[in-house]
């Protein structure tokens, strides 16, 4: 089965949340209204510096999806 790239996930035990996953590596999953991230990875120490610079578009990419899916909801 081919994932979409992010999902957007919803638990209402976190009311305010804004869960999106990231299914590609690195997988993450990240709340949006604080930025908080869980990786899903196991990163070597020579990975994390790579990591930390993509970070910011990896944010970028997932506030992007959300907005996008938000506007098609709206629709």
């Amino acid at each position: 089965m081919k994932l979409p790239r992010f999902l957007m996930g919803d638990n209402t035990d976190y009311p305010d949340a804004i869960f999106i996953v990231h299914t590609d590596y690195p997988r993450f999953i990240i709340n949006l209204v604080d930025d908080e991230i869980e990786w899903l990875e196991d990163f070597a120490p020579e990975d994390e510096k790579e990591l930390v610079a993509e970070t910011e578009n990896l944010i970028e990419e997932a506030s992007q999806f959300y907005d996008r899916e938000v506007a098609r909801y709206e629709q």
